[in-house]
């Protein structure tokens, strides 16, 4: 069974201080979450990883980056590389996210290049997926998420594929208080596991996990979760959060237990 995992990326929001409230009142909400079922990840801006990391420490939460670069080290202002994600605790890095790639450029060859990067220093890449309202309005979900996997994914072997996890996220329901409804995300994270299977054969893509991101609240995780094909959750604005992150995964356990 695949194990659920529900992350919250918090995006541009907290400062230190707020970062370290947030993340010391989900440690207390989460001490009993069962991590055998389900993981949580949190997601903070690269300025708060290593006090979020001190919080967390010892808890039954991960922490994870927003981004990455592809080079270890060198002249790349403002750029943060794997090595110095992982020397600040990090486990998990979020890759390709549509935010990144509507506003900064991203490209499927940079995806490719910062997976690799990831995988090389130990670190699990969620790598984001989706397409855009326009692109769904004109029959394209399929075409964009076949072009977003393969090329995303382009040239990993069985094991380096074995760590990574994908995101779908429908870029229409980002931030807009719009959902895919439950079966809408089934019919691509099913896809999804399709192409996968053509990749790497069946059996790897049945153990990976696909999360769905796109305004997912505590309102609708347990009909979103319940689908067979969602593994969890991205979760942006409702991340920065206590009690609307803790219940998301609390109700995530009990769905997925």
């Amino acid at each position: 069974m695949r194990r659920t995992i529900i992350a919250g990326n918090w995006k541009m929001y907290k400062t230190i201080g707020e970062a370290i409230e947030l993340a010391n009142g989900l440690k207390r909400e989460l001490f009993e979450l069962d991590t055998q079922h389900i993981e949580a990840v949190l997601c903070p801006p690269y300025t708060a990883l290593s006090e979020v990391a001190e919080v967390i420490s010892n808890s039954n939460i991960q922490l994870g980056a927003q981004d990455v670069y592809w080079q270890d080290e060198g002249a790349f202002t403002g750029e943060v590389s794997p090595k110095m994600l992982k020397d600040c605790g990090c486990n998990f890095v979020i890759i390709g996210h549509s935010e990144r790639r509507q506003y900064f450029s991203e490209t499927n060859e940079t995806v490719n290049k910062k997976v690799k990067a990831a995988l090389k220093h130990g670190l699990f890449p969620i790598v984001c997926v989706g397409e855009t309202l326009e692109e769904r309005e004109v029959g394209r979900t399929f075409a964009v998420l076949d072009d977003h996997v393969i090329n995303g994914l382009k040239d990993l072997d069985k094991d380096e594929f074995s760590r990574v996890i994908i995101a779908y996220e429908p870029v229409w329901a980002i931030g807009t208080g719009k959902t895919a409804t439950p079966q809408q995300a089934q019919e691509a994270h099913m896809y999804i596991r399709g192409v996968l299977a053509k990749m790497y054969g069946a059996e790897l893509a049945q153990a990976c996990r696909i999360q769905y991101g796109g305004s997912v609240k505590p309102e609708n995780t347990k009909e979103l979760m319940s689908e067979p094909d969602v593994d969890g959750a991205l979760v942006g604005g409702a991340s920065l959060n206590v009690t609307s992150f803790a219940t998301i995964l609390k109700t995530a356990a009990q769905v997925k237990k």
